[in-house]
Parts: C-alpha cells; structure tokens; sequence
C-alpha cells in the first residue's frame, strides 16, 4: 500500500502512534525479524537473550539502564526499523535485481500496471494515486537521476520519518481533504472518508476521533487544523512516543524505585518488555542467532 493510500484512510494512524506493546517488542530489538522469533522463544532463552540486550542498551556499562539510555535506544531502533522495512518493499520492487528502483518499477509491483496500462482504462481514484506516488517518487531521488537508490528509497516507502518529504506528504493529505481549499482542516474534513460522509455521530470511531481532533491537535482551539497541527497528525513524534514508553517500562520493571533500571530487573519482567501474551505477529519464524549490530 502506498503512503497516499494511508492518508486517504479515515482510521489513518501514523506509526508513532501503534500500539505500545506491538511498538515495545519491536523498539528494543531493533527488527521485525527479531521481535517475531523473540515471542516464541522458550522462557529461558528468552532471558538470556533479553540479558544480552539490555547489556547492549546500557551505554556507560554501569550494569544499569537509565532512562536517557533507553530513550536513545528506542530512538535507534526507530530508525533501524524504518531502514528495514524499507529495504523489504525495496527488494520486492527492484525487479532486475540492480540495487534500484525505477518508476516503472514501483508501479508494476505496486499497481500490476504496465506500458500503457497506466493511461489506458484507469479509474480517477487509480490516477489520483499514481500521481501521488509520482510526487513522492520525485522528491524522494534527491540526487534527481530518475531512479531510487538504498539511500534514497526510505524517503518514498516511509516519508512520515524523513523531514525533507514532510512538504509533499502535506501537500497530499490536504489535496484530498482540504474540501473548501481554504488551507485548514475542519473536523468534519478531518474525519470524512474518501467520499466526504462523515461516520455516524454515536458510533465509537467519531467519538474517539472527536476526542483527538480537540485535545491533541487542535492546538490553539480554533476548531481547524493548521499546517503545523496537520503535520503533528501525519507525523509521528517519536520522541514523545519513546519518552512514554519508556516511562512505562521503567514504572512497571524499577523493582527498588531508584529511576533505573538494573540488568537483572529487566530480566526478572522479560514479560512487560515483550508481552507476548497481548500480541501476535503470526507463524513462529526459523530460529536465528542476534547478530553484533543489534
């Protein structure tokens, strides 16, 4: 799914804002790949494996995790799990296997459209979303040679976490929404789906929704979002999504109450730093060893 079909969802919910378990598992293992294998592992490898990570997180080697040490390590693994992710859908695109990805390329793998397939028998909606993709294409080949490169392809895949595709990703979300073109957007523009009805009133969606719109993005209360209140929305702030999660960590996990975390704390709750219970990522994967640049 392309971003643009992401920001013409009405439950749209960028990633900063996933669920603080599924985001707690794959936060601390820096990979997707990792976090499934972790869930299924037997308790006991599970702990050493949690022991050799928390070693990993705690920088200055005082045998104690504080919080500025976990933060930077989920900060980190922000990162590492965009790169992955988009290093996955790169791979799935670049059909000839040259380490890029051209514009025909994307379209084949993503809208099964070829040659002429792309002006002939298109839908308005398919068109709408091709040159969406088209924006994004372009603006994330920084060096302009009219194809993705590794370093570029994570601008197009995931521009929500790149600050120089910000613009474009705004641009697109109020092309679509902004219904009276006047440069804000209303709640009821806000909520529509993309057919600009509104969902019933009493249903639990516009409630929740409503709740959001007042309290966490209209923020001067002038019943329409700015661009910058607009951004807040499609961007995740991860700085805050980490700050809470690790308040959360510490909260549940900080046995003696002294602000920190010790190795064998984190042990000892393996179970809140995974919660494997609440949370499934599907078919165990094959067993794999953690590699040195976790």
């Amino acid at each position: 799914m392309s971003f643009f079909q992401h920001i013409c969802d009405p439950i749209f919910t960028p990633r900063g804002i996933m669920s603080s378990i599924h985001l707690r598992i794959i936060g601390l293992m820096r990979s997707h790949t990792v976090a499934e294998e972790y869930e299924h592992l037997p308790p006991e490898e599970a702990k050493k494996r949690l022991f050799s990570l928390a070693l990993k997180m705690d920088a200055n080697g005082d045998k104690y995790v504080d919080k500025k040490e976990l933060i930077d390590w989920v900060l980190k693994s922000f990162k590492s799990l965009t790169e992955e992710e988009a290093m996955d859908e790169m791979e799935d695109e670049d059909e000839n296997d040259d380490g890029k990805v051209t514009w025909e390329e994307h379209v084949s793998e993503t809208y099964g459209m070829y040659g002429d397939d792309l002006v002939v028998n298109q839908t308005p909606e398919d068109m709408e979303m091709l040159e969406n993709d088209r924006e994004l294409f372009k603006a994330a080949d920084v060096n302009g040679n009219g194809v993705l490169e590794k370093s570029e392809y994570s601008g197009f895949s995931h521009p929500e976490e790149l600050e120089h595709m910000h613009q474009v990703v705004y641009e697109q979300a109020m092309r679509k929404r902004d219904k009276n073109k006047d440069g804000f957007l209303s709640f009821e523009e806000f909520i529509a789906d993309n057919y600009g009805s509104s969902p019933v009133t009493t249903t639990e969606h516009f409630a929740i929704e409503k709740d959001r719109f007042i309290n966490d993005l209209d923020l001067n209360g002038d019943h329409k979002l700015s661009r910058e209140e607009v951004l807040i929305w499609l961007i995740p702030n991860n700085v805050d999504t980490a700050k809470n999660e690790v308040a959360h960590l510490i909260k549940s996990s900080d046995t003696d109450g002294d602000g920190k975390l010790s190795i064998q704390e984190i042990v000892d709750h393996h179970d809140i730093f995974v919660g494997s219970e609440a949370t499934d990522f599907g078919e165990q994967l094959q067993h794999q060893k953690y590699k040195d640049e976790l």
